[in-house]
C-alpha cells in the first residue's frame, strides 16, 4: 500500500496540547536526547504532538531539571556535553560474530580491558564468550569510561519442530483435590496428561506471579507485587514433603475438611474462586508445615536456595512481613521503613525474622513445585513444556516496587495512549522501569528477573511485548492521553533476553497484538521472538480487510483463536459476547448494531471455513452439534497456517462462554476468579476435562493436524 502522508497535528483537547501547552525548541531536543518522545502516531496518517506538560514531567522523572527556561538550556547543554564526550555507553551489546558499532566507533588506539562473567580477563572483544562482562575503554587522550558488555548469541533457535498446546487461566482448573482453586499439582497432572495421552507439546499457563495481599486481593495475576517471585497460593499443599508429619492431625483433618468446603463451594454450590479463603486455609497449614524440623538434605537445598537467590529474595520477604504488620501499600509505613537499605528495615528484619524465614520458605516450596511440574512435562514427552507468562509491570505498592525503588521513575505509569480502539488511552496503573538506570546497571534486575522464569519455563510468553522498545508514561493523577511515549535500549533488552533464554533452552513468546511501532515486530523475529497471532484479528487489513487466507500467516507465531481477555470461541460463534457487554453498560452503540456488526464478521469467517472444507458438520459423525463442528473448524484454519505453535483455549474444548476477564470492567463482572465451565456454565474438574468426548474429538483434530503437516 502507498504511505500515506503524516498529518503534524498540534492537536488540541484530548487529541493533544493546547497552544499555551507547546514545547520549546530547546525542551524538544532536550526530551529527545533522554528518549522521551515528542509525538506520537495514533494512525498511519496522523501525528500527535506531546504537551510541554508531559515532555516536562517525564524529564523530571528521569531526574532532569526543566524547572524553567534557563534550566532546560543549561540541562540541554549538559547532556550534549556529555553524549559528545563519552567513549561508550553505559552497556554495550554484542552480538556473537558481529562488530560491536559501539567499539568500532572508538577512537584508534582505544585499550580495551575486559573481565568476563567467567573470570577470564580479555583486551580484546573478539571471540567472548556469551554473558554480561565489564568493560573498561581508554582512549589515547587519557578519557576514560567503564561499563557492560552483552555478548548474546545472534538469535534464538526456533522449536525445531512444530506443536500444539492447551491454554488456560492456572486458578479456573480446579481438580478433585485442590483447595478451591486450580494449583501446581494440577498443572503438574494436566502437563503429563496433555502430553502423554494427547501428544501436547506444551501448556501455557497465566502469570504466576506474587500478588498483592488485600482485602479483598485484587486477582488480576497482571499486576502484582512481584514478578521476581512466584506466588505460594498456588502450591499443593500435600506435596509439600513435611506436610506428611504434622503432628497435630486433629488440625490436618480439619484443614482438609476446609479444603474440601472450598472446593465444593465451587464446583458444586457455584461460588466464585475466592483467593483469599484459599490462601488462609494453606497459610495455616503451611504454618504447621513450617514447625516439621527439614531434614539434612531438605535444610541443604534451602541454604542453597537462600545463597542463590542473596538479597533480591531478603528484601522479598522482608517486604512480606512488614506488610503483614504495616499493610500492603509501603508507601503507606513509616517513613524509614520505605527505605529497603535504611538502618530501620534492618532492625525491622531482625526482629522480623521469623515472618522473614517464613515468606523465603514459601518461596523455597512454591520454586521446587513449579521447577518439579516443568520436569513432569518434559517427561511426559512435550518438545517445550510449560509456557509462562511475564505480565508488562508490577504493583506499585508491592514488594518489587518497595526493593527496586532506584529502577523505577516515580509519580509514572504505564499505559497507552488513545487509538482507534480506546479514544481514552489507558492507564495500567504500573510504575516504569527507568531506561537509564536499567543500562547504568547492565539490566541487572531485569536479567535475574528473567534468569528466576526460565528456571522453571519451557517457554516464556512476554506480555506487551511492544515494552522492550517503548512505554507510554502517564504522568500519576494524570488522564493517559496527558503522557507520552519513552523509548528503553530495545538492543540491549533484546540482547538481554536471548542470552537468558538461549541459557535456559527455553522458546519467547511476545504478545504483540494491537497496535505495534513499525519495525518492532520484524526486529523480533530476526531474534527468534515469535508473536501472537489470534484468528479473528487476521485480516488483509492493507487490501480488503477480508480474513487473511491461512498460507498467508506468519510462521514464527503462536497462533490461538482467542485469549483470555476476549470471548471464548463459543461466545463468539453465537454472539453472547455481545450480549453480554452490552448488559454490562460496556457497549458504545445500539445494540442491533453491535449484533449486526459481530454477526457479519463470525459469518464472513464460516464462509471461508466452509469453502476451505474445515466445517464438516454433524451428520460424518465428527461432532456432537453443530457449534462442536465450528469449532473443530477453527482449529483446522489454524492448522493450515504455517505457524510453529497452535494453541487451544482448554475451556474451548468444554464449550465454555464466558471470559476470564472482560477488559473495562472492575467490579461489574467476576474477572479472574471463574471456573472452567460447560456451555450451561457448570463448572468442569479436571477429571471430568480429561474424560469428556467433546474436548478428545477437539484435540484429535489438532494431533492429527499436526502430524499431518509436522
Amino acid at each position: 500500500m502507498t504511505a500515506q502522508r503524516s498529518a503534524e497535528t498540534p492537536a488540541e483537547g484530548p487529541d493533544g496540547p493546547g497552544p499555551q501547552d507547546l514545547p520549546s525548541d530547546d525542551l524538544s531536543r532536550l526530551a529527545e536526547l533522554h528518549g522521551v518522545a515528542t509525538s506520537y502516531q495514533p494512525s498511519a496518517d496522523r501525528t500527535v504532538t506531546a504537551s510541554a506538560t508531559a515532555l516536562t514531567l517525564a524529564l523530571a522523572a528521569l531526574d532532569v531539571d526543566t524547572s524553567t527556561p534557563a534550566a532546560v538550556v543549561a540541562a540541554l547543554a549538559a547532556r550534549e556535553r556529555e553524549l559528545r564526550e563519552r567513549l561508550l555507553p553505559p552497556t554495550v551489546v554484542c552480538w556473537s560474530g558481529a562488530e560491536s558499532e559501539a567499539l568500532a566507533e572508538l577512537p584508534p588506539g582505544t585499550r580495551l580491558h575486559i573481565e568476563t562473567e567467567q573470570g577470564e580477563t580479555r583486551a580484546a572483544a573478539d571471540q567472548l564468550p556469551p554473558g554480561v562482562h565489564r568493560l573498561t575503554a581508554t582512549a589515547p587522550d587519557g578519557r576514560t569510561a567503564a561499563g557492560h558488555l552483552v555478548v548474546a548469541p545472534p538469535r534464538l533457535p526456533t522449536p525445531t519442530a512444530r506443536s500444539y498446546g492447551l491454554l488456560v487461566q492456572l486458578y479456573s482448573l480446579l481438580s478433585r483435590r485442590s483447595w478451591g482453586m486450580g494449583d501446581l499439582g494440577d498443572l503438574a497432572e494436566l502437563s503429563a496428561w496433555a502430553g502423554r495421552a494427547l501428544g501436547a507439546g506444551f501448556v501455557q499457563v497465566n502469570p504466576l506471579h506474587a500478588a498483592v495481599p488485600g482485602d479483598p486481593t485484587d486477582p488480576s495475576p497482571y499486576r502484582p507485587s512481584s514478578r521476581r517471585f512466584p506466588d505460594p497460593v498456588h502450591l499443593r499443599v500435600e506435596d509439600v514433603p513435611e506436610f506428611a508429619y504434622i503432628e497435630d492431625r486433629e488440625r490436618v483433618r480439619a484443614l482438609l475438611e476446609r479444603a474440601g468446603r472450598l472446593r465444593e463451594a465451587v464446583l458444586e454450590k457455584g461460588a466464585l474462586i475466592d483467593r483469599d479463603a484459599v490462601w488462609a486455609a494453606k497459610r495455616e497449614a503451611l504454618e504447621l508445615v513450617r514447625e516439621v524440623p527439614l531434614g539434612p538434605g531438605r535444610r541443604a537445598a534451602y541454604v542453597d536456595f537462600l545463597a542463590g537467590e542473596g538479597e533480591a529474595l531478603e528484601d522479598h520477604a522482608t517486604w512480606c512481613a512488614l506488610a503483614e504488620v504495616y499493610g500492603s501499600d509501603w508507601q503507606r509505613w513509616p517513613e524509614r521503613l520505605r527505605d529497603p537499605r535504611s538502618p530501620e528495615t534492618a532492625r525491622a528484619r531482625r526482629e522480623l525474622m521469623d515472618r522473614v524465614d517464613f515468606h523465603c520458605r514459601l518461596a523455597w516450596l512454591t520454586d521446587a513445585q513449579l521447577t518439579a511440574a516443568q520436569r513432569v512435562a518434559r517427561e511426559a514427552g512435550m518438545p517445550v513444556g510449560i509456557v509462562h507468562d511475564l505480565a508488562v509491570g508490577v504493583h506499585p505498592g508491592g514488594a518489587d516496587a518497595w526493593a527496586q525503588q532506584e529502577y523505577l521513575a516515580a509519580g509514572m505509569s504505564v499505559g497507552a495512549p488513545p487509538d482507534a480502539f480506546n479514544a481514552r488511552g489507558q492507564d495500567w496503573g504500573l510504575p516504569p522501569w527507568r531506561p537509564d538506570r536499567l543500562a547504568a546497571s547492565g539490566y541487572e534486575p531485569y536479567r535475574r528477573l528473567l534468569r528466576a522464569l526460565f528456571r522453571y519455563a519451557g517457554a516464556l510468553r512476554i506480555d506487551h511485548v511492544m515494552g522492550l522498545f517503548r512505554l507510554w508514561w502517564v504522568p500519576q493523577g494524570q488522564a493517559p492521553t496527558a503522557g507520552t511515549y519513552v523509548r528503553y535500549d530495545a538492543e540491549a533488552m533484546l540482547a538481554i533476553l536471548v542470552l537468558e533464554a538461549s541459557r535456559a533452552g527455553a522458546v519467547v513468546i511476545g504478545e504483540d497484538l494491537g497496535t505495534v511501532e513499525p519495525g518492532v515486530r520484524e526486529r523480533l523475529r530476526s531474534r527468534g521472538v515469535l508473536g501472537t497471532s489470534v484468528l479473528w484479528f487476521e485480516r488483509d487489513w492493507d487490501g480488503d480487510g477480508r480474513p487473511l487466507p491461512p498460507e498467508s500467516w506468519r510462521a514464527d507465531c503462536l497462533a490461538t483463536a482467542t485469549t483470555h481477555d476476549l470471548p471464548p470461541t463459543a461466545a463468539r460463534l453465537t454472539g453472547e459476547h455481545v450480549e453480554l457487554r452490552d448488559g454490562l453498560g460496556l457497549s458504545t452503540r445500539p445494540l442491533e448494531q453491535e449484533r449486526a456488526e459481530a454477526a457479519a464478521d463470525t459469518g464472513e469467517w464460516l464462509e471461508v471455513l466452509s469453502r476451505l472444507g474445515l466445517l464438516r458438520g454433524t451428520d460424518g459423525g465428527y461432532c456432537a452439534s453443530q457449534e462442536e463442528a465450528e469449532i473443530q473448524a477453527v482449529h483446522r484454519f489454524l492448522l493450515r497456517t504455517p505457524a510453529r505453535m497452535v494453541g487451544v483455549w482448554l475451556p474451548d474444548g468444554v464449550g465454555d462462554r464466558r471470559p476470564q476477564n472482560l477488559p473495562g470492567t472492575w467490579d461489574q463482572y467476576p474477572n479472574w476468579r471463574l471456573p472452567i465451565a460447560d456451555a450451561a456454565g457448570r463448572p468442569v474438574t479436571l477429571e471430568e476435562l480429561a474424560a469428556s468426548p467433546r474436548v478428545r474429538a477437539l484435540v484429535e483434530v489438532l494431533r492429527d493436524g499436526v502430524a499431518r503437516r509436522g
